[in-house]
């Protein structure tokens, strides 16, 4: 994880907060676990043991991971960013050109996804596509499943 990931202030302080809680309440949870599970005593043939040993693990590893994005993280001034072309926090209209519906893109950061109501990631290949794109230009996206090609129709931020 080398490059910068672009994110917003809001997005780095969602990630924060997501680690401060996973640190504060989950992991005291699972030590609680481990220590009424080691009192059991034989610790070899111990599920609750060894279950709460993994959930310890697996947990760290996510906070590790968070930690790694805020590492990497640059917090990325909006006012700055051109506002007649695709970058960073657009809210983009496109029509698909193949099938010929419209979809509605915002592009953001780290920790600010949310596939349900179309918030991608400014680094997906979607987002890498339609960044730099004025309004009528085409995009000819590759994703695993071929080539997505859009026109954009409009270009805001919010």
């Amino acid at each position: 994880m080398s490059d910068m990931i672009p994110m917003t202030r809001e997005g780095y302080n969602k990630i924060k907060a997501e680690i401060d809680r996973m640190e504060n309440e989950e992991m005291p949870k699972i030590v609680k676990r481990l220590a009424e599970a080691r009192a059991e005593g034989d610790l070899k043939e111990n599920a609750e043991y060894h279950g709460a040993r993994e959930s310890q693990g697996m947990l760290q590893a996510k906070i590790n991971q968070l930690r790694g994005k805020l590492a990497c993280a640059s917090i990325v001034d909006m006012s700055k960013l051109p506002k007649d072309e695709v970058a960073f926090g657009a809210t983009v209209t496109v029509k698909d050109l193949d099938y010929g519906d419209e979809e509605e893109y915002t592009l953001v950061g780290a920790g600010e996804e949310d596939y349900d109501s179309n918030k991608i990631l400014c680094t997906s290949p979607i987002g890498q596509g339609l960044i730099g794109k004025k309004i009528g230009e085409t995009a000819e996206i590759e994703v695993p499943r071929g080539t997505l090609k859009f026109e954009v129709l409009d270009i805001r931020y919010e």
